[in-house]
């Protein structure tokens, strides 16, 4: 009787054992993404909830589980054409920086954003490094004059950029890229920049000044390429503005709708093979959503 009682729970271990991994793997886990939900004046939408989103993972609907404003601090990697083409520019652009640097780092209470300033002019040269400080951000801005002859690295700044949040541990990483329409001198195809920049889990907002360029060079190709799918990959947007007197207008429109997300948490599946892509929308007609993924392992300093 002994020895049979033994074997009885040898086997039923054992079976434990045996049933417990495809237990685990029919578990839902957890997975997260920043969302910006706007009206048809651009304007955020407040007071969401979980039945007002969308998550597809490959067009499958995955569960909503709940949804948090987003009061998680950025990391705001700034980058400023002053290249010579920027060189008329430049007076609009010191003047639209201070106010989208000011509703990103309130004061008083409230939630300070770190951002950096990186001008890309003749090469990615980095002005300020990450601070909440506006009194040091506004040294940056000053520092910022056009570089005579020099022409415009920004998908090297793009891809530096991803780098340096990746080596900060950034949660919420952010590009903001205020760019003059033009020839970029990077000479990188855009797989070598949209690679890091899916990695890195940035979402890249992209101002671009002035008509379309007329050019058709392989660089203007990549160029475009990048400032094209790389907002819409990343949860970001694209705004074209033909004066550089509407930038400070457009950095009004992004720093609400960056300081007014929602952390959308979602349910989905065990997988060893990670979905290719992944889409929010809303369920709301006329509202327009856009979500960054939050990497589900951020690196640490």
């Amino acid at each position: 009787m002994t020895n049979r009682r033994v074997f009885l729970a040898a086997s039923l271990v054992a079976l434990a054992l045996l049933v417990r991994p495809g237990h685990l793997a029919a578990q839902a886990i957890q997975r997260s993404l920043y969302v910006s939900v706007l009206n048809e004046a651009g304007e955020p939408v407040r007071g969401l909830g979980p039945s007002d989103f969308i998550v597809r993972e490959d067009d499958v609907a995955r569960e909503v589980l709940n949804v948090v404003l987003a009061d998680d601090p950025m990391h705001i990697a700034l980058l400023i054409d002053n290249s010579q083409a920027a060189s008329r520019h430049i007076p609009d652009i010191r003047q639209a920086l201070p106010a989208f640097i000011a509703a990103l780092t309130p004061a008083g209470e409230g939630v300070k954003h770190d951002i950096s300033i990186i001008a890309v002019g003749e090469r990615p040269t980095i002005l300020i490094e990450y601070t909440t400080d506006r009194v040091t951000l506004q040294k940056g801005i000053d520092r910022l004059w056009s570089r005579p002859g020099g022409g415009a690295y920004l998908l090297d700044a793009i891809v530096e950029a991803c780098q340096g949040l990746e080596k900060r541990g950034a949660s919420r990483p952010v590009i903001v890229a205020v760019t003059i329409e033009g020839p970029d001198f990077s000479h990188r195809l855009h797989d070598q920049v949209l690679d890091p920049l899916r990695a890195s889990g940035a979402a890249l907002h992209v101002l671009s000044i002035g008509p379309p360029s007329a050019e058709s060079s392989d660089e203007v190709r990549e160029r475009d390429i990048v400032l094209d799918e790389g907002p819409r990959a990343t949860g970001g947007r694209r705004d074209h503005l033909l004066s550089s007197m509407a930038l400070g207008g457009a950095l009004t429109k992004l720093a609400e709708e960056l300081t007014h997300q929602y952390r959308v948490n979602y349910a989905r599946p065990q997988s060893l093979i990670p979905p290719r892509q992944v889409t929010v929308a809303s369920s709301t007609p006329g509202l327009k959503a856009r979500g960054t993924l939050i990497n589900a392992s951020p690196r640490t300093p």
